[in-house]
């Protein structure tokens, strides 16, 4: 039996298990975007605060089934929270805080499951929802869409070559070494755009 008051489940020690196993099936059948919370709690029949009891968010929760353990529990929703000038320091660690000192990286989805065109639309759909959309938002102005596709291509770029298609000498990488290489591309996605002076010709 559900208690739905608080959300901790009672009677059922697979819930959390099923929850994922259903939420799996949804994020690859409608993607991220048309994966809902309380579409994934109706086809698990669980409350939807189940989701949220057992893996805080929808972000988290698709970071885990997806087995992408560089979306951490709150994934790069703590990067939106506080000052610009922190923005990108709070970014790196959400994508190398999986690893920290030498330790080896942390599995990611196989490589048949890499094969599947269902899988990267999903992955794809969370880097425009999550990260492209949000970031633009926190960003704001009239080159937010740009800047915020910049980063997502150095993000997304470090997430596939760290976790769904390893490189070996992006696996390697301390989380040290990780930041001192992104930074300097984040940072410069991040940056305005400084508006191009019309070409003067000679003589004009």
């Amino acid at each position: 039996m559900l208690n739905k008051s608080r959300g901790r489940p009672r009677g059922r020690p697979r819930t959390r298990e099923r929850i994922a196993e259903v939420a799996r099936q949804e994020f690859l059948e409608h993607g991220y975007r048309g994966a809902t919370v309380r579409g994934i709690a109706a086809a698990a029949e669980v409350d939807s605060a189940l989701i949220s009891y057992h893996f805080g968010s929808k972000e988290a929760l698709f970071g885990e089934v997806m087995e992408l353990q560089c979306i951490g529990a709150r994934g790069l929703s703590a990067a939106f929270e506080g000052d610009l000038a922190g923005l990108a320091d709070r970014i790196l660690d959400a994508v190398t805080s999986a690893w920290e000192g030498d330790a080896a990286a942390p599995p990611g989805l196989d490589g048949a499951a890499m094969g599947r065109e269902e899988v990267m639309i999903v992955l794809r759909g969370y880097l425009e929802s999550e990260v492209v959309g949000r970031l633009a938002e926190f960003l704001g102005g009239t080159d937010a869409r740009a800047r915020a596709t910049a980063a997502a291509t150095v993000i997304g770029g470090f997430i596939f070559t760290r976790y769904l298609n390893p490189l070996p000498s992006v696996q390697s990488l301390s989380s040290g070494e990780a930041r001192a290489i992104l930074e300097p591309s984040l940072r410069a996605a991040l940056a305005p755009r400084v508006p191009r002076r019309p070409y003067a010709r000679m003589g004009a």
